[in-house]
């Protein structure tokens, strides 16, 4: 019986190069994305691979369009074994320089999605004793970088829903969490938020710009040595997130490249699985 994965944000980079792979792996996979519009992509490489992949729309950040969509699942199907939370979006502004409005869009696309999706499908993973979720985290969920607070803020988010999630919902109800947290990732997502920097003209003339371009040279430089093993492509990214998905006892945190292991080592050295703590929080609070 083939599982059945719902996987968010997969007009592009890890999203699309995830749904392939589970396509060419043999899972029914259910691809959403906000914009219709934007289908052609995944469409055309799902047909040079001859794989069969259920489109649908899903706009993360409307509850309505998460319930439509689930409920098309279920109907269809009657359950859902893997969500994949894909969608997100970089960010990169001061506190100070961000507006509100961008404050909010940021911590909804990256961490308020997360909960609306996980809440519109635990009912049915619960009823089912099984299923497994599987969020798509960051090395900046982890350890707070230079200009990205508001961005690793939700990610810092995402990862502390999820640990609280695996404390009481895997032993009784069967329902598995991983968080992957990669390093860079050569997509679009980088893109658009170098674009994004490029299109708000940066921070203008203030006391930051020094910091600021310091930051933005680094980054750049990063970005064109391609001996860092900062960057993975989509495809390699997805490779771990496939690997959690057929793991029958899949780690609750794991890093996708030896860079980004390094780069969080002293947050992780002494629980690099998060399974340990996981465990120690169970038998003090629930035992």
């Amino acid at each position: 019986m083939k599982k059945i994965v719902l996987i968010t944000g997969t007009s592009t980079g890890l999203g699309l190069k995830t749904a392939i792979l589970f396509g060419m792996q043999g899972f029914k996979v259910y691809a959403t994305m906000r914009n219709l519009e934007k289908k052609e992509a995944l469409l055309k490489e799902a047909k040079e691979k001859n794989i069969d992949l259920h489109i649908e729309q899903l706009d993360v950040s409307d509850s309505n369009s998460i319930q439509k969509c689930i409920k098309k699942i279920i109907e269809q199907n009657g359950r859902i074994d893997i969500l994949i939370n894909n969608a997100g979006a970089g960010f990169v502004r001061t506190t100070e320089h961000a507006s509100q409005e961008e404050i909010e869009w940021v911590t909804d696309v990256n961490y308020f999605s997360v909960i609306r999706t996980t809440k519109a499908v635990l009912p049915f993973m619960r009823k089912a004793k099984q299923g497994h979720i599987i969020n798509i985290s960051s090395v900046g969920g982890l350890v707070g970088q230079p200009f990205n607070e508001l961005y690793c803020g939700a990610k810092f988010a995402v990862e502390g829903y999820t640990e609280s999630l695996a404390t009481y919902l895997t032993e009784p109800f069967g329902i598995k969490f991983s968080i992957v947290e990669p390093g860079g990732i050569s997509s679009e997502f980088a893109n658009s938020v170098l674009k994004n920097v490029e299109k708000t003209g940066g921070l203008q003339n203030d006391e930051y710009l020094p910091i600021f371009n310091s930051y933005m040279g680094s980054a750049k430089k990063r970005s064109e040595n391609e001996d860092s093993g900062i960057y993975q492509s989509p495809e390699e990214v997805a490779q771990v997130v496939l690997k959690c998905a057929l793991d029958k006892n899949p780690p609750l945190r794991i890093r996708t490249s030896e860079w980004a292991n390094e780069f969080c080592h002293l947050k992780t050295s002494a629980d690099p699985d998060g399974k340990k703590l996981n465990k120690e929080v169970i038998d003090q609070l629930l035992k």
